[in-house]
């Protein structure tokens, strides 16, 4: 269960290097560290990416990366803490980011995730994702990605057209 002392908040350039830190070692694991302290740094600065973070006691516990185009948009990373996995927060990262992307006119959002990653997969689906295109070594040659999208001005995201 989610604390009700939980804030979803825009990141702070003091926070780069944990939010690298989870990235590590929640989503790059087996992989070459990509979304170094420096890189997330780049995004909270970046005017056309929104970094967002779930607080718990002022602690970080998710967080995500979501980048604004002009016609889309692209969550680039996604995580929670395993303590508090399955109790809402990513659906509320997501949803919060997809705001964002709504009230900017832009309503086709993509994004990857390995093609062994099923739960992640699912929480996708879940919300409205469909699979894509299969992207054989995508991660560093070493993993294969699903490539993930949502139509936001569809609520069922069905608009976009499935390749797999």
């Amino acid at each position: 269960m989610i604390s009700s002392d939980l804030t979803l908040r825009l990141a702070r350039l003091a926070e780069a290097t944990t939010i690298a830190n989870l990235s590590r070692d929640l989503i790059e694991d087996g992989l070459r560290w990509r979304w170094t302290p420096m890189r997330v740094a780049a995004s909270i600065r970046a005017p056309n990416v929104n970094v967002l973070v779930a607080c718990i006691h002022d602690n970080i516990v998710g967080f995500a990366i979501m980048r604004y185009g002009d016609d889309d948009a692209h969550l680039d990373l996604l995580a929670v803490a395993p303590p508090y996995r399955r109790a809402g927060l990513g659906r509320q990262l997501l949803q919060w980011l997809e705001k964002c992307a709504v009230v900017a006119g832009t309503f086709n959002v993509t994004l990857e995730v390995r093609a062994g990653n099923e739960g992640a997969q699912l929480f996708y689906k879940c919300m409205g994702y469909r699979a894509l295109a299969h992207l054989p070594g995508y991660y560093q040659g070493i993993e294969a990605a699903i490539r993930m999208g949502r139509d936001l001005s569809c609520p069922s995201g069905r608009k976009l057209r499935s390749v797999i």
